[in-house]
């Protein structure tokens, strides 16, 4: 099968008010095939003169008597569930698209396009099931609560998962009734604009979805220091959630959730099967190309199984299959882009340059896009740089620990706190480091095991709130208290 799958570009402009547009600068940005380093397709640029558009459609569509904000509930939900509807038949082709521009396997696209769906679909079902409560207020009050949408969003996604990103965003925004404003990151437009032509085709009212193409310091920021969105949601790096929460504060004080970095511990006992703890491992830091938030990028083993642990890792590593994101065999992928490229490699080169052992990989592969070899470094310790800093890419880092007190500390002595894993067959180990581990999901002999219905965030800089689940309405909903006072006659 060929490297560069070609396909028609449907969309390459501005998604705003339900009809595609240019840029008001006229500006374009290429975006790019890693697998090759060809261009795409050019794309309209959008800056603060096409948010502020936008947001005044965005406004307008949630205005008090407008068509989305006097539409029954259960109406909402039917609209969610006709655009799944439309991504299901139109799945091959979105899968497509985010091979092109984001280098992930074909199998990898599907997959995940086909878990946007899944969560599409679960949030619509909360359409209509989204209530206030009755209080026992003193005095003669009958008092109740109203959950209300917070109004017009900006909601800014990265480009790991594009489409799957962009799902977790819309569809608890849609349930609750908000309206949008979407930046897809610059690396990864075009499954977002289909989406966006998917949305208008389901029968979603003019500005209820809007998405600017662009870049982060000026689309991006517009959308941050926007005075009339009042929330954003933002999922990306912990250096830009400073800045967004920065821009929040200066502006109008939005609501803001974040979902940011992370320094994954992924625990390994003595007790465990090694073969199938090294695949849990594998799968936690090697998924999508280790260009993932919550990878277990810092694989804790025992020392008594240390040797073998490593001997497996080193194994399963070097027998990945790296290359045409479009081939059936290929496991592995190129990184996004250059600059992610380069960084990787050289957080490679700091492990070789601070003692850590290079057991397999460690360059790049081919001579032509992204491909790095999947690499696995043993000897690592907590002062490396490749156990401190978030890679986000195919690189293993081994360490080798002997007690439960020692481990809970080490893996906690982080900035971040998104995810951990800890693999073992005895479930008192289990759950006293799933209590003890700062971080916002804990996997136990699993990994990654994320599901629609179960909130997803990070403690401490790895972000603020939670997405998914129910967890994940509330951060699209105000509550307001209505009290009435009763007549004692």
């Amino acid at each position: 099968m060929k490297m560069n799958r070609k396909i028609d570009i449907k969309y390459t402009q501005l998604f705003i008010n339900n009809n595609f547009v240019d840029s008001v600068s006229g500006k374009k940005f290429s975006t790019i095939n890693p697998a090759d380093g060809s261009v795409i397709a050019e794309i309209s640029e959008g800056d603060k003169a096409d948010v502020d558009k936008a947001v005044a459609a965005a406004k307008e569509a949630f205005s008090r008597k407008s068509k989305w904000r006097t539409m029954d509930a259960s109406v909402r939900g039917n609209l969610m569930n006709k655009f799944a509807d439309l991504i299901a038949r139109d799945l091959e082709y979105i899968a497509t698209l985010e091979t092109l521009d984001n280098g992930k396997t074909y199998s990898d696209a599907l997959f995940d396009i086909e878990a946007s769906i899944q969560t599409i679909r679960y949030y619509a079902s909360w359409c209509d099931k989204i209530f206030g409560d009755t209080i026992p207020a003193d005095g003669n009050l009958i008092s109740l609560t109203r959950k209300e949408p917070v109004g017009v969003v900006g909601q800014i996604i990265p480009w790991n998962y594009p489409f799957l990103m962009l799902a977790w965003k819309w569809s608890p925004a849609l349930a609750t009734g908000c309206t949008i404003v979407l930046k897809p990151a610059e690396q990864t437009p075009l499954s977002a604009l289909y989406a966006a032509a998917l949305a208008k085709e389901a029968g979603f009212p003019p500005g209820v979805i809007n998405v600017i193409t662009g870049y982060g310091p000026t689309a991006g920021a517009a959308i941050a220091e926007h005075p009339e969105i009042n929330k954003i949601a933002f999922t990306g790096s912990t250096e830009v959630g400073h800045l967004i929460m920065a821009a929040s504060a200066k502006s109008n004080l939005k609501r803001v959730s974040l979902e940011l970095g992370g320094k994954s511990p992924l625990v390994i006992f003595d007790d465990v099967d090694i073969k199938e703890a090294a695949e849990i491992a594998f799968n936690a830091i090697f998924a999508n190309h280790g260009q993932n938030c919550c990878a277990g990028s810092r694989t804790f083993v025992h020392a008594k199984i240390y040797d073998q642990f490593v001997n497996h890792a080193k194994q399963l590593a070097s027998q990945r299959k790296v290359g045409d994101p479009f081939n059936s065999e290929t496991q592995q992928g190129p990184q996004i882009d250059e600059e992610m490229f380069h960084k990787v490699l050289s957080l490679i080169k700091s492990g070789q340059e601070e003692g850590a052992v290079l057991e397999t990989g460690g360059e790049r592969h081919g001579n032509v896009g992204y491909f790095i070899k999947p690499t696995v470094f043993s000897n690592v310790t907590d002062t490396m740089r490749i156990a401190k800093e978030e890679i986000f890419g195919p690189v293993q880092s081994i360490l080798k620990f002997e007690t439960m007190d020692e481990v809970i500390e080490r893996a906690n002595n982080t900035n971040y706190g998104l995810a951990a894993g800890v693999v073992t067959k005895n479930i008192d180990k289990a759950l006293i480091f799933a209590q003890a581990v700062e971080a916002g999901s804990v996997w136990i002999n699993c990994y990654d095991a994320i599901t629609p219905q179960t909130p997803f965030g990070g403690f401490k800089q790895s972000g603020i709130g939670r997405e998914l689940g129910a967890e994940g309405l509330k951060e699209y909903l105000e509550t307001k208290t209505i009290s009435i006072k009763v007549s004692n006659n």
